[in-house]
């Protein structure tokens, strides 16, 4: 199996490497016959080839069976005709990874910031592809425009494809979990954009007399994952209200520095941190690896599955458990989280665990 590296910006090189660290530990431990090239997105691309995104690399990276995209630095980006291309956009468009899997989870050795006896686990699957994205919903040109200087207009798409497909997504991992969609929707002010959303993802829910379909309004939702995150399971939203509401349930289960995150077609996967590239503290050795680590163990399980490798799946899972373990120990925590360890000693530490 074959995965194509990609460091990126700001923190992206050291999170990167730690999280090699730890899956060359775990392919060596389960015998998993991995490979590893490597390529540069972002400034380091700008700097060599006068793009901060190849299209070679992307049709590069469909012949690869995995992506790791470490964080890039896209509002310091020059403007696209000067070369800043976005990249997360161009993965996602480029290689068609419509589902955004976002998982968020509070640990009971970890300090939260929900409300005293909360708990939550809870995946938020994002559609990635269209929405209120300017630089996705157009097949040409841009989904923005300023007719003066004094008025800006914004164009949303939305389709009964892609909702459709995002749903059927939630509903398969729903139906592995406690069987429970919540869609995610404004559907009272977007009638016709979020109603089809809404709309696509009933028509959908059909297929799966088992599992529970509710739905919220984007606004009540927050205040929910406040109040009572216990009642979700998987919940189901267009681009931008996925953007929003996954950022707030990382937070509130205890830091976006915890939480995984992949993006998927039904062909190809990509392992990206939630968080963004932190350039403040790049080169520091300060920057907590743990959301790269995770997302990299959901592309060994989503490689796992995908490609019949029980192997895997069973790596991923030891990751998983590999961080927990590193992490009940306070003194092996990163600064962030009130340990003493930096970005590469916690890498090399839950890879001493997976050794065993």
């Amino acid at each position: 199996m074959r995965i194509l590296v990609l460091p990126g910006d700001g923190i992206g090189p050291e999170i990167v490497e730690s999280s090699m660290t730890v899956l060359k530990a775990a392919d060596e431990r389960y015998k998993l016959g991995l490979s590893f090239d490597y390529d540069d997105v972002g400034f380091a691309s700008l700097d060599k080839h006068g793009t901060t995104l190849r299209q070679e690399t992307l049709e590069k990276a469909k012949t690869y069976d995995g992506i790791i995209l470490g964080t890039q630095s896209h509002a310091d980006y020059p403007a696209p005709e000067q070369g800043g291309r976005n990249v997360s956009a161009g993965f996602r468009i480029g290689l068609d990874l419509y589902a955004n899997v976002r998982p968020a989870r509070t640990r009971s050795f970890l300090t939260s910031n929900m409300k005293e006896g909360k708990s939550m686990d809870l995946v938020i699957m994002r559609e990635a592809t269209e929405g209120f994205y300017p630089d996705r919903n157009m097949s040409r040109g841009w989904g923005e425009v300023m007719p003066s200087p004094d008025m800006a207009l914004s164009t949303r798409k939305i389709t009964r494809h892609c909702s459709e497909r995002i749903a059927r997504r939630a509903f398969e991992l729903a139906s592995k979990r406690k069987k429970k969609v919540t869609a995610i929707h404004k559907a009272n002010s977007f009638h016709m954009t979020d109603g089809l959303f809404l709309e696509a993802v009933r028509h959908v829910a059909k297929d799966f007399p088992d599992v529970q379909l509710d739905d919220l309004l984007v606004d009540a939702s927050t205040a929910h994952l406040v109040r009572s995150p216990e009642r979700f399971d998987v919940l189901v939203a267009t681009n931008f209200y996925g953007d929003i509401i996954s950022d707030l349930a990382s937070e509130l289960s205890g830091s976006l520095g915890l939480a995984g995150s992949m993006m998927a077609s039904d062909t190809h996967c990509c392992a990206q941190a939630q968080h963004g590239s932190a350039p403040d503290i790049a080169g520091q050795d300060k920057a907590n690896p743990v959301s790269m680590i995770l997302s990299v163990a959901m592309l060994l399980q989503w490689m796992g599955e995908h490609h019949g490798k029980p192997a895997l799946v069973e790596a991923a899972a030891a990751m998983d458990k590999a961080v927990d373990a590193v992490l009940e120990k306070p003194e092996q925590r990163t600064a962030d989280l009130g340990g003493k360890l930096g970005c590469k000693a916690f890498g090399e530490a839950v890879a001493d665990v997976l050794r065993g």
